[in-house]
C-alpha cells in the first residue's frame, strides 16, 4: 500500500510501484468517483487498445427451457 500527500492544490502524485504495471503515462486521462468513501481511480484506455481484450471470454449462457 502507498502512501500520498495532497497537495495546497489538491494534486497527487501517482507512485511509480502503481502507475507503471498499468502503464499510466503524463497527460493520460483517469477516471476519478467515489465509492463507498473511497477515491476510487480508473485509467481511460484509448480505443484502440482496448480491442480484443476480451478475446477468449466464454459467452455461453445456461437459459431457460423457455428462450432457447
Amino acid at each position: 500500500m502507498e502512501t500520498v500527500t495532497v497537495s495546497p492544490k489538491y494534486q497527487v502524485v501517482i507512485p511509480s510501484r502503481v502507475r507503471d504495471p498499468l502503464g499510466v503515462k503524463p497527460g493520460q486521462k483517469i477516471q476519478v468517483f467515489l465509492y463507498h468513501n473511497r477515491i476510487e481511480m480508473i485509467p481511460i484506455m484509448p480505443i484502440q487498445q482496448s480491442r480484443g481484450f476480451l478475446k477468449g471470454i466464454d459467452t455461453a449462457v445456461d437459459r431457460e427451457p423457455d428462450r432457447v
